[in-house]
């Protein structure tokens, strides 16, 4: 497992060296008040779009682990495009990671891959943006033939003053509880008080995400983007 996480580590700082943004959280949910760092990148290219990201949670008293990293997890994911005009771009996409549940246990988040198409529409000027995706889900030992349903969007305001950025997804994923069908939604509010350094908010909403439950998750965070 020390391999596995240096290795994360290291696949993480590699991209951090041409990331657009790093952004440190400090989240103060329940049984949380830990650190939580992502790495995020966006590119588009003449043949389509790349995106990844890699979180790390840092263990806290409240997390029960009071050393190290507590989960490491990333997402890459790639849209296909041949013309200017085609308005359904292929994607696919890769997840997975570790997390650790006591020190010394770590558990796999299991090898997912998704295959679909996205649509995206923008304002003239760029400052309003939705993505919508369709996804076929495989998830390694656990769902042959699942789905999501994915939505990320970003809205500049004030002059580009203000940020209003996140995700929603909804999937299904059959849970020990019982329960097949899952949600997560991550909205992001950021004061820019200048090109490279922001500082705002997020807040995790999920139901039957971690445990059978609706869960909100708020942090308080910065960012430097390159």
């Amino acid at each position: 497992m020390k391999k596995v996480l240096l290795a994360m580590a290291f696949v993480a700082f590699m991209f951090s060296v041409n990331a657009q943004n790093v952004q440190l959280h400090y989240d103060f949910g329940e049984g949380r008040k830990m650190l939580t760092s992502t790495v995020e990148m966006f590119r588009p290219d003449k043949y389509g779009s790349t995106f990844f990201f890699v979180d790390m949670d840092y263990g806290s008293d409240e997390s029960g682990i009071d050393n190290g990293i507590s989960l490491g997890y990333w997402e890459i994911a790639r849209a296909f495009k041949w013309s200017e005009t085609q308005k359904y771009m292929p994607r696919v996409e890769y997840n997975g990671g570790a997390m650790s549940i006591g020190e010394g246990v770590w558990i796999p988040i299991e090898n997912c891959w998704l295959a679909g198409v996205e649509r995206t529409w923008a304002s003239a000027d760029f400052s309003k943006i939705l993505t919508l995706q369709a996804n076929y889900k495989y998830i390694k030992d656990k769902e042959d033939a699942a789905f999501q349903l994915t939505a990320v969007w970003t809205v500049q305001m004030a002059e580009g003053k203000v940020t209003f950025t996140g995700f929603a997804d909804f999937w299904k994923e059959e849970m020990f509880w019982g329960t097949d069908y899952r949600f997560l939604t991550e909205p992001q509010l950021w004061y820019n008080p200048c090109k490279n350094f922001s500082f705002g908010t997020e807040i995790e909403l999920s139901n039957n995400f971690v445990g059978d439950e609706f869960a909100v998750k708020p942090t308080l965070a910065v960012k430097y983007t390159f």
